[in-house]
């Protein structure tokens, strides 16, 4: 996920970045740049999830960016899972919003977390947070990886060095990753390097960009 000092959206003229902002900031960016007579494809992503954003350009400015200002876009889930449905509450209140459900487990498995401290309802939340904290760095690194395949599929999948680029960022190789990247165009290659650092974590090798290097001064820049 992109962390929250840094914009949610960016807009792309070609490999060209527009804005980065809020959706509505991003939507009259490219308004006007349709306007202008852009030639290159505009594209908007929301970076939380590395995928294309669909904007209305039809209309005037204004009407533009009331329609982005209404847009209600979905949040991102962790590691990118679809979100699960709530589970469906039974009379009364839950105590501490606690929900009870059925478990199956075998009869020594009843046995061991009964002489457990606090009994096997308390035991099994603790594993089950303990199972949550250590899965977290990996889920981190999953959904970083998620994120910035989907950005790199729609801007660089015709780029030198595309494919290589995905195998290091799988394989967890920053160096090769951005060695990769090297003759891409700038913006995309900045934008495309700050949604994968997470996917490198614990990796020896130079730190990513921070606050508004990542993603520019969200002002309009020309190449």
């Amino acid at each position: 996920m992109v962390p929250p000092e840094l914009p949610r959206f960016v807009a792309f003229a070609g490999p060209r970045r527009l804005r980065a902002g809020a959706l509505a900031e991003v939507a009259v960016a490219m308004k006007e740049a349709s306007d202008e007579g852009v030639r290159d494809s505009l594209l908007a992503f929301d970076l939380t999830t590395g995928r294309v954003v669909d904007v209305v350009l039809q209309g005037t400015t204004d009407q533009v960016r009331a329609w982005a200002e209404g847009e209600t876009v979905e949040a991102p889930s962790p590691a990118g899972h679809a979100p699960a449905a709530p589970a469906p509450r039974g009379r009364g209140r839950p105590r501490l919003g606690v929900v009870s459900k059925e478990i199956t487990l075998l009869p020594r498995h009843w046995a061991w977390l009964s002489a457990q401290r606090g009994g096997a309802s308390a035991t099994l939340r603790r594993l089950v947070d303990q199972a949550r904290k250590a899965g977290e760095a990996k889920d981190r690194v999953r959904g970083a990886q998620d994120v910035a395949f989907r950005f790199m599929s729609a801007m660089g999948g015709d780029l030198p060095g595309y494919e290589e680029a995905l195998r290091a960022l799988f394989a967890s190789d920053r160096e090769r990753f951005e060695a990769n990247l090297e003759s891409w165009p700038g913006d995309v290659a900045q934008v495309t390097k700050t949604l994968a650092a997470p996917a490198f974590a614990g990796a020896a090798t130079t730190s990513p960009s921070h606050g508004d290097d990542a993603y520019g001064d969200a002002t309009e820049k020309g190449r």
